[in-house]
């Protein structure tokens, strides 16, 4: 699996990254006025994580996606 973001212009979806061409895509759009609700224990991990972004303390999406392979 392959992921990649981008923006809608001119009504076509552009993307940041490639992807081979004839790739079969998902596109997720948020409404503008969608919510949702985490649990205390939800809120306190996404908390923890966006400050260990902030910080710089990341790991690119390859070794993320690597990591998931092999444990299947």
């Amino acid at each position: 699996m392959k992921m990649a973001s981008g923006k809608v212009v001119g009504g076509q979806v552009v993307l940041d990254g490639e992807l081979p061409e004839g790739a079969s895509v998902t596109v997720l759009a948020p409404d503008d006025d969608e919510t949702f609700e985490a649990s205390p224990e939800l809120e306190q991990m996404l908390l923890v994580a966006i400050a260990q972004c902030e910080r710089g303390e990341t790991i690119p999406l390859d070794q993320v996606l690597k990591d998931l392979r092999s444990t299947e």
